[in-house]
């Protein structure tokens, strides 16, 4: 797939494409919004990867980079809200007689 015109348009396209979904990543700015960039992100790199005849580096981004990455980045945000959530509650339970 990389041999000739076709392939290096192809190669050209989807290092293209990395370049701007990790432009994306950088500059978002929300954690929760930036997880789900980062897994467009990575579904790009994926194709990239195919592009490139590695398929078997592809499989491991999906697997990784597309799906457990993001997820563990949204469990992070979601377990920090919550300590803070309650460490304001108790804060504010501690200032009542």
């Amino acid at each position: 797939m990389t041999g000739g015109v076709l392939g290096n348009v192809l190669i050209a396209v989807s290092l293209t494409l990395v370049l701007v979904g990790a432009a994306a990543v950088v500059f978002t700015r929300i954690p929760s919004r930036q997880a789900v960039v980062l897994s467009c992100y990575g579904v790009l790199l994926s194709i990239m990867f195919v592009v490139l005849q590695a398929p078997d580096v592809a499989l491991s981004q999906i697997a990784i980079g597309t799906a457990v990455v993001p997820l563990i980045v949204v469990l992070s945000i979601r377990k920090i809200d919550i300590i803070r959530r309650e460490r304001e509650k108790a804060a504010g339970g501690e200032e009542q007689p």
